[in-house]
């Protein structure tokens, strides 16, 4: 099998950073605890950069406004490849300069805003980060497992394997777990390398195996099995061994996720009826329910990197994407985003991607969740169940 992904041109960086001292952010944080946009302005950017420059900044915490509202400015410089300066007004002075050359003008503009981000927010750039898909390239036929960059371009084909497939899930940069029939028929959990094709199973037991998802710490895959009766959550190590069952109910699980630190996982349950958000201790333990409070029938958590939030899909009378705080004042109280499903969190711990329909296809689509602005990804055909790399 051909490689799936090329090798990377790193972005060399030209650096004069303005004074050479430190710059001192002050954030103002909305009342479930996210930074509240940062309003800038952008000039001297044209084409393909300015509209690239102004779709990753806007997901990374930044809104544009006229100059007597900006905290900040943001100009083209004069270097080779693209690059920026920064003026702060208040200051009076400017507090960044740099370019980045090597690769596409994209590549360039999405380690620019990167930088801009991490400096001005203090939060992980997502610009040059990359989703998996499920995926329909003419919007029929058998899906596909893909990948893309976060906005949708780049977009090429996992499989190829016209068999049902599902729910891809990072195992680290180079590696996919999903669920296919290719290989038996029936559903198994594939462990797929990105670079050299290869391809295992890790779950292959009788039944159903479905719904993976690796811990952040790169050591145990948690996922949904039917071999002991209902589907229930089980978990294994990335390998496939030491494989363990934690819950035991008569209803269905599904879409288990991991908090930040490996040591749980959160999935979703029928056993006290409507559907719910638990918790399991991911060496064994009770089932605890999540107090979700102003939504209901709720399904397809996402723990945030950082841990302070759960998204989630809620279906009430319509499915809604709703995040709820797990710690503050507000903790455990849902708010509803916008219509939606399948959400996931960007490694920025306020960005997510979901799902919608347009027309009776499934869009991926971004979404900021403290200003809830959202744009549509351009994909051809029909995608669903995005997993974020992080």
């Amino acid at each position: 099998m051909k490689k799936l992904i090329a090798s990377l041109i790193l972005c060399a960086v030209c650096l004069h950073a303005a004074d050479d001292e430190k710059i001192v952010i002050t954030t103002v944080v909305d009342s479930m605890g996210f930074s509240k946009p940062i309003p800038v302005t952008l000039a001297g950017f044209a084409g393909e950069v300015d509209s690239v420059l102004r779709t990753d900044l806007m997901f990374m915490g930044f809104e544009f406004v006229t100059p007597d509202k900006a905290r900040y400015n943001i100009q083209k410089n004069s270097a080779a490849g693209v690059g920026a300066q920064i003026n702060d007004p208040l200051a009076q002075k400017a507090i960044y300069n740099k370019a980045f050359t090597g690769g596409s003008p994209r590549q360039q503009t999405h380690a620019l805003a990167d930088d801009i981000a991490t400096t001005l927010t203090q939060k992980p750039g997502i610009a040059r980060t990359r989703v998996a898909f499920k995926g329909r390239a003419r919007g029929y036929g058998d899906a596909e497992i893909f990948i893309a960059d976060y906005d949708g371009f780049n977009s090429q084909p996992v499989t190829r394997d016209g068999a049902i497939c599902a729910a891809p899930a990072w195992g680290g940069n180079n590696t996919l777990l999903y669920m296919s029939h290719k290989l038996s028929g029936k559903p198994d959990i594939l462990s797929h390398n990105l670079s050299s094709g290869a391809r295992k199973a890790i779950a292959r037991h009788p039944g159903m195996n479905s719904s993976p998802s690796v811990s952040p710490d790169g050591r145990r895959v948690a996922m949904i099995l039917s071999k002991s009766g209902s589907p229930d959550l089980w978990v294994c190590d990335i390998d496939g061994g030491n494989l363990k069952q934690l819950t035991t109910t008569k209803e269905d699980e599904s879409s288990p996720c991991w908090s930040p630190d490996s040591s749980k996982i959160c999935f979703a349950s029928r056993q006290s009826g409507k559907a719910r958000l638990y918790t399991v201790s991911a060496g064994g333990g009770a089932m605890q329910s999540l107090s979700i409070a102003g939504a209901v029938n709720l399904s397809e958590p996402d723990w945030s990197p950082d841990g302070k939030y759960i998204v989630f899909t809620a279906n009430m009378g319509g499915f809604q994407i709703c995040v709820a705080p797990m710690e503050g004042p507000l903790r455990g109280t849902a708010t509803a985003l916008v219509a939606g499903e399948d959400p996931v969190w960007a490694p920025n711990s306020r960005t997510v991607m979901f799902v919608k329909s347009v027309n009776h296809r499934r869009v991926l689509t971004l979404l900021d969740v403290p200003s809830k602005k959202t744009k549509e990804i351009q994909i051809t055909g029909d995608a669903s169940q995005p997993s974020w790399a992080r």
